[in-house]
């Protein structure tokens, strides 16, 4: 909302003109990773092909049981979702056949415009099964490649697998474990994980790399080597961070010109803002400065407002504020305001 950010900037300077401004650095750093998740959920794809196989290794065996990874079976589920599915898509075709638009199926069909150019171009039924069936998150996923892992080693006993990931913190059922292991017993190819999403993505880019677990650490390089754009992305995100860390606020601007500079880099939109209220922004990168104070004293009054709402009228609500005020330490700030 720049109108608002605007109006108290201007109101906090004409309340305090002496006082230097001082943007906080928890706000800056939640900007960052906003915009980070933006660019991470353009890479979708990516997300997906990092937590897939090693096309080298896949062929490899495909290969060695004289298959080749075209004719690999991919199991298909079944059920009334599955079956509504393919009589819409059947129906959806049938109406492309006849020579009608989407809108006209659409009214037709009664389904949404979005939901008919789905089923349009969809060659098959089965090509829209995977997303929405075959990769549902479950409780077991973060266990999955360690439960391949052994398999793969020749632990092969589900009741010693089901231990060692309870170890590891699994608070799952040993049945859940015994129904992921059926695949692998017969033979076929083990379930591809499912991607992470792009908020834990971003966590990952934005974590410090000596906190990310090995696996988490391992996903993100591969995930770096299939996207440039992340990986330059990254590599600025972690250049902020030191500047943060070390409390070098002089050297925002030149962050802010290699962001703005670098083509492959998606960050100039946050770079732009930043430069809105510059002098604000390096003050609170270099000092001690923070608006936990401040942010504290608005939780209190948002909560209290919650909980009276629809109870008490005005008068009441304002006494109680005014209680809390003068309960509260006042805010003592010496040569700066929080924005």
């Amino acid at each position: 909302m720049p109108g608002r950010l605007s109006l108290l900037l201007d109101g906090a300077r004409e309340g305090a003109p002496e006082a230097a401004h001082c943007a906080d650095r928890w706000h800056v750093w939640h900007n960052l990773g906003e915009a980070v998740e933006r660019l991470v959920n353009q890479h979708r794809a990516a997300l997906r092909d990092a937590v897939a196989k090693d096309p080298a290794e896949e062929v490899d065996q495909n290969q060695q049981s004289g298959q080749s990874t075209d004719e690999v079976p991919r199991k298909v589920p079944e059920g009334r979702f599955t079956n509504r599915a393919r009589d819409t898509h059947a129906a959806v075709q049938a109406e492309l056949a006849h020579g009608h638009s989407l809108r006209e199926i659409a009214r037709r069909l009664r389904m949404t415009r979005k939901t008919v150019t789905k089923y349009a171009r969809a060659a098959t039924p089965e090509s829209l099964f995977r997303d929405q069936w075959q990769n549902r998150a479950t409780i077991l996923d973060p266990f999955k490649p360690y439960l391949c892992q052994r398999w793969s080693e020749g632990c092969t006993k589900a009741n010693r697998l089901y231990d060692e990931i309870k170890e590891r913190g699994f608070k799952g059922s040993y049945s859940t474990v015994c129904h992921f292991l059926v695949p692998l017993r017969e033979g076929s190819r083990p379930p591809t994980p499912l991607p992470p999403s792009p908020r834990t993505a971003t966590r990952w880019i934005m974590s410090h790399p000596d906190h990310l677990h090995e696996e988490n650490h391992q996903y993100l390089k591969r995930l770096l080597e299939l996207s440039p754009e992340l990986a330059s992305a990254s590599a600025h995100v972690r250049a902020f961070a030191t500047l943060m860390d070390q409390r070098d606020g002089a050297r925002l601007p030149d962050w802010i010109a290699a962001a703005r500079a670098d083509p492959a880099c998606s960050l100039s939109s946050f770079a732009t803002g930043l430069e809105t209220d510059q002098d604000a922004v390096v003050y609170g990168l270099s000092t001690k400065w923070s608006s936990g104070p401040v942010e504290g004293r608005v939780n209190d009054l948002k909560t209290l407002k919650r909980a009276m709402f629809g109870r008490a009228g005005l008068p009441l609500l304002r006494k109680r504020l005014l209680l809390i005020a003068a309960s509260r330490r006042p805010l003592t700030v010496t040569g700066a305001t929080t924005s």
